[in-house]
């Protein structure tokens, strides 16, 4: 058995089962109500958003500006059930395989599926830049996280995202250098009554969606109770400075399926990449000492080089 969602594709039966046992938790009339809505016959079709299709010549900011639109439409997720499950540890082929079934299955989302639904959507703008940013805010005693996608497009800053607040997800690619987007979200957040505490900046990631590296979420990670305000620019500053250079040498974000079409064996191996172990060892943790990562390599036997 099954059940189907707006798009009419069949959905796993156990997410949807917790669907509407959270349903009933916190709805006084619960199971009536997801009885009645499962057995009602002559409900209104749920327009499903279409995935946008660009041509070749339509301008890059136009093309971010529809990629926002149909993350908007897909709406937040407010119903306290996560639908994907999304492991930051899995080889960027997985993450593409999920964000295609985000497309199908056209299920509202969060943050950090809309980070990886930006991904997916912009992989075909090979002059844009892409990089997560993650945030940890205080508000009345409890702390707050949110990630959103930054993107650089012709020396100018902005992001894709979604968020309950208008004003923390979307940015338009205006911004002169990194931190003036990072100091617009942090005045966004002011407005919010939330402080800022922590920002986290990964790497650019790789346009192959066939790619089995991973997303380097935790290049630099600022902490700003550490931090004056000139110190936090010049960080900001020296992140953006990185991640050009680092694209300007070729060694960021490879394909390391063209690299190993010749050896197939196993994606698993005991040695990193080049450029894992260079990025590794060129992380900085700024303004705060990061444990070294002892995890071993995730488990790639699913993730076979695609050629």
């Amino acid at each position: 058995p099954f059940f189907v969602n707006r798009g009419g594709l069949p959905v796993d039966e156990p997410t949807w089962e917790r669907m509407w046992r959270h349903v009933g938790r916190i709805h006084p009339e619960g199971d009536r109500v997801a009885q009645r809505i499962r057995g009602a016959a002559d409900l209104p079709k749920i327009p499903i958003p279409s995935v946008p299709v660009f041509q070749p010549s339509t301008p890059i900011p136009e093309r971010l500006e529809a990629v926002q639109r149909y993350i908007r439409e897909l709406q937040y997720n407010h119903t306290g059930t996560q639908f994907f499950e999304i492991k930051k540890s899995r080889p960027l082929t997985g993450l593409m395989d999920l964000a295609k079934e985000m497309t199908k299955e056209a299920l509202p989302i969060k943050c950090l599926e809309a980070v990886i639904l930006g991904i997916y959507l912009t992989n075909n703008m090979a002059t844009l830049d892409r990089f997560p940013i993650s945030f940890k805010t205080h508000f009345s005693g409890n702390y707050f996280r949110h990630i959103v996608l930054g993107v650089n497009f012709g020396g100018r800053y902005g992001a894709l995202g979604i968020s309950r607040r208008e004003e923390l997800m979307y940015k338009a690619p205006v911004f002169r250098t990194l931190s003036e987007l990072i100091f617009d979200f942090e005045e966004a957040y002011r407005r919010c009554w939330h402080t800022l505490k922590k920002v986290k900046l990964g790497h650019c990631v790789s346009h192959d969606p066939h790619s089995v590296e991973q997303i380097e979420w935790k290049h630099s990670i600022l902490d700003l109770d550490k931090l004056t305000r000139e110190d936090f620019r010049k960080e900001l500053e020296r992140h953006a400075r990185d991640m050009r250079l680092k694209i300007g040498k070729g060694t960021g974000p490879p394909s390391p399926t063209k690299d190993r079409k010749k050896d197939v064996s196993s994606p698993q191996r005991g040695q990193a990449s080049p450029h894992r172990r260079n990025s590794r060892g060129d992380r900085r943790p700024s303004g705060e000492k990061k444990p070294a990562d002892s995890k071993a390599m995730p488990d790639l036997n699913g993730y076979q080089i695609r050629v």
